[in-house]
């Protein structure tokens, strides 16, 4: 097995240049810090800006970033979620169980603003002294048998080329780099269900650390989750949401576009419940962005020789399952590896999509079909999407705990999986 140090020999400047200082690529740049690979992170930006609203990291992604040493400071930024529960549009309760620790993982679900994990994720590369060059927007790569070149927009400031042993493209759903590797890719499949998200300073619902899926999308399906705990005096939480809706009506996808709560707001005029007054959340929200739910047929290849692709670059998905940034994760942590293992870069890059493209393809198509939250789903179909009597008159808690263990373990993170 190789030990990596072929990695930056020579003159390159950056051992690993790293395209995009998002979730995705600040977890690889930490990842490789600790196998001892070095690293530069290029960011478009001038300033590392949190953007977004709420995400949740699963087991095996918090896995990930604990055994990087991150876990007391993510706790202190997140909510660590203890259960999963599902309701009808009427407020009944379908299905519940524990998730995380509560669930017997080893490791914590956390519930987190996507602002706050960056943070997280940007302050331990700053102690760590990784090269973060901010104000460089990658606009295309060169390469040859020995060296891979950084080209740069030009248009506010000079900016010199770099060179780099390998390029990982982590710039995100708009992917300069995804771009280049395959210039004829169509444009983004979209779902049919549009999505508005939010944040709202509200008292503790049920027991302050469940996600919450209620309804279903014909009619209008909520996801709820805190994010923050005690923000204020009155100990209120920072709550997230999202709000999904079919309808043909969508735009171009971009996580910071604001949105209107009169587009979808309607759909949940009637969901007072004894739990929840949701027309009255909604009413308090902070912010309102909307994002259509897209995603990209997997590639067929994600590397060219000294590039390959990580996180939404490589496999943009629809955000059900809460399960992209976690895939990016693992992304990271198995790039990583591979870098340190294989005796040259053609066999890492390689081992790397043989585990990752196949795993995270599906999870891709999963999300399309057959998440987590299609039980809200079989519920809507099965009662003609009206009160039950009894849930158990309606689907078994045999199969309740199928469709959720299915998932898990398409998705990476069954009990069994993380313990082997």
């Amino acid at each position: 097995m190789g030990d990596g140090n072929w990695i930056g020999s020579g003159s390159q400047e950056a051992g690993v240049a790293i395209v995009g200082a998002g979730i995705a690529g600040l977890t690889l740049a930490l990842q490789l810090d600790s196998v001892g690979i070095a690293s530069t992170v290029f960011e478009a930006a001038p300033a590392v800006e949190p953007l977004g609203v709420g995400i949740n990291i699963l087991p095996h992604a918090s896995r990930v970033l604990c055994l990087l040493g991150l876990e007391s400071p993510l706790l202190e930024k997140s909510i660590a979620t203890a259960n999963s529960v599902f309701y009808n549009r009427f407020g009944q309760l379908i299905y519940s169980e524990p998730l995380g620790r509560a669930g017997g993982y080893e490791f914590p679900q956390f519930s987190i603003h996507r602002g706050d994990l960056q943070e997280v994720l940007l302050k331990a590369a700053i102690e760590r002294r990784i090269p973060i060059e901010l104000g460089h927007k990658v606009t295309s790569v060169d390469q040859d048998h020995k060296i891979a070149t950084l080209h740069f927009d030009q248009k506010s400031a000079p900016v010199p080329d770099r060179t780099a042993s390998v390029v990982v493209g982590c710039d995100g759903i708009h992917s300069v780099l995804r771009k280049q590797l395959h210039p004829a890719e169509g444009d983004p499949r979209y779902s049919g269900v549009n999505m508005w998200r939010g944040v709202t300073l509200w008292p503790k619902i049920l027991d302050g650390a469940s996600m919450i899926r209620a309804g279903w999308l014909t009619t209008g399906k909520m996801v709820i989750y805190p994010i923050r705990d005690s923000v204020d005096e009155q100990g209120r939480q920072l709550i997230n949401w999202v709000a999904e809706l079919e309808t043909d009506r969508y735009r171009r996808r971009d996580w910071s576009r604001p949105g209107s709560l009169d587009d979808f707001a309607g759909s949940f005029a009637n969901w007072q419940f004894d739990w929840m007054d949701v027309p009255a959340f909604l009413d308090a929200s902070e912010e309102v962005l909307e994002y259509p739910m897209v995603d990209q047929d997997p590639l067929s290849t994600w590397t060219d020789r000294r590039i390959t692709l990580l996180g939404d670059a490589a496999h943009p998905m629809v955000p059900r399952g809460s399960n992209g940034a976690g895939q990016a994760i693992l992304d990271a942590k198995c790039l990583s590896d591979c870098l340190v293992q294989e005796e040259s870069l053609e066999a890492a890059l390689a081992r790397y999509e043989y585990e990752r493209l196949a795993a995270t393809s599906k999870v891709v198509l999963t999300n399309r079909v057959n998440p987590p939250d299609i039980i809200l789903k079989i519920v809507a179909d099965r009662t003609g999407d009206r009160p039950f009597d009894r849930i158990e008159d309606v689907i078994s808690e045999d199969e309740l705990k199928s469709i959720s263990d299915s998932y898990k373990s398409i998705a990476g993170y069954s009990k069994e999986r993380l313990a082997g």
